[in-house]
C-alpha cells in the first residue's frame, strides 16, 4: 500500500486511490458530531449560495458552516463542534459549507474512494482502509483556510499512515502540545463567541467515534457524507 500525504486544495485534486480529506480544526470534526447529535442525512457542499439551494430541496434541514472560522449569515450553526452537542438533530438534514474541508471534498475529483479524516475517528479510518487494502492511498491535509500547513490536519495524516503501516506509536503528547501552536487561537477571550476552548477538546478527542464519513458524489455535483458505522 503506497500513502502519500498532500496538502490543501491542489492536494485534493491530486488525490487518487482512497482520498482522506483531513480538517480537524474543525469541519470533520464537527462533522462527525452531526452525526452524533441525531442527523439524518449530511450534505457538504462548495459555497453558502449552494447550501442556500440544497435547504429549498429539504424540509427539514439546517445550514452549518463558516467563512473566516465565523457562522455564515443566515445559518443555523457555526463551524463549532460544542455548538452541535448541544442541539438535537434527530430526523434533520444537516447541509455544511467551510472555507476548507468541504472544498477539499468537491475537488477530489480523481479519487475512487473519499472519506473524511479527523483526530475523533482517526482510528476508524484507519480501521477502514485496512480492511480495503487498496495499492494507493491520498491523505490530504486541508490546512488552515486551505493555505498554509496546518499541524493539527498533517498531524492526523501522520497518525493515519502510522496506523496504516501497522506502527503502534502514542501520538498523545504531539496532540497535546497543539494547544500552544494552531489551537491556540480557541483560547483567545475575543474568539470565544464562535471558537471556544471546549472545541479544542473536542476536536483532539482521539478514538471518540467508530465510524467512517465516506463521501459520494451527488448528481448536483455536491457531496453526501454517509456514515459508516464500524
Amino acid at each position: 500500500m503506497n500513502v502519500e500525504i498532500l496538502e490543501f486544495t491542489e492536494g485534493a485534486k491530486k488525490a487518487t486511490g482512497v482520498a482522506v480529506i483531513i480538517d480537524v480544526f474543525r469541519a470533520f470534526t464537527t462533522a462527525c458530531y452531526i452525526y452524533d447529535s441525531g442527523a439524518e442525512r449530511l450534505i457538504a457542499t462548495s459555497t453558502p449560495e449552494k447550501a442556500y439551494d440544497l435547504r429549498k430541496s429539504y424540509r427539514h434541514s439546517r445550514l452549518a458552516g463558516e467563512r473566516n472560522e465565523k457562522k455564515i449569515e443566515g445559518f443555523d450553526f457555526g463551524n463549532s463542534p460544542t455548538e452541535i452537542m448541544k442541539s438535537d438533530l434527530q430526523g434533520i438534514t444537516v447541509i455544511q459549507t467551510t472555507t476548507a474541508g468541504t472544498n477539499g471534498l468537491i475537488n477530489a475529483e480523481k479519487a475512487d474512494i473519499l472519506i473524511t479524516g479527523s483526530l475523533v475517528n482517526a482510528g476508524a479510518v484507519v480501521k477502514f482502509i485496512r480492511a480495503l487494502d487498496p495499492p494507493h492511498v491520498s491523505l490530504v491535509a486541508m490546512g488552515y483556510r486551505a493555505t498554509s500547513s496546518a499541524a493539527e490536519d498533517l498531524l492526523c495524516a501522520e497518525m493515519i499512515k502510522a496506523g496504516l503501516a501497522g506502527i503502534s506509536k502514542n501520538f498523545q503528547s504531539e496532540i497535546n502540545n497543539l494547544r500552544h501552536g494552531a489551537g491556540n487561537r480557541f483560547f483567545d477571550p475575543e474568539n470565544i463567541d464562535f471558537s471556544p476552548p471546549t472545541d479544542f477538546f473536542l476536536c483532539t478527542m482521539t478514538e471518540r467515534f467508530d465510524f467512517i464519513l465516506k463521501g459520494e458524489k451527488r448528481f448536483d455535483g455536491n457531496i453526501d457524507l454517509v456514515k459508516i458505522d464500524l
